[in-house]
């Protein structure tokens, strides 16, 4: 990637930010589009490992990388220490890499 278009999404991205001051203007948001807003980065965050996780080459793949998700999010389920949800999700994909 260029330079030129790194420091041009930069600069569109201070753009956007600015622009939501000016169009606001200190005013707030509705109840409902603030409560919307608030929930946006629960929603991403696993859109964003699914997509990372379980594709390759813009195509869905189900692979060890996906027990180990799958292993990783029954211990957050079940309200394990980061620490171990990490190691459980790990050592599932190894398990399954290995036996596969």
């Amino acid at each position: 990637m260029s330079w030129a278009a790194i420091l041009g999404l930069a600069a569109g991205c201070y753009l956007l930010k600015v622009l939501g001051l000016v169009l606001l203007g200190g005013r707030e948001l509705p109840p409902t589009v603030d409560r919307c807003v608030g929930l946006l980065p629960a929603a991403l965050l696993p859109t964003l490992i699914a997509v990372q996780t379980l594709t390759t080459d813009h195509r869905w793949v189900l692979d060890a990388r996906a027990a180990g998700v799958g292993a990783a999010v029954l211990a957050a389920w079940r309200k394990a220490p980061f620490p171990v949800i990490i190691v459980v999700g790990a050592a599932t994909t190894a398990l399954v890499r290995a036996f596969s």
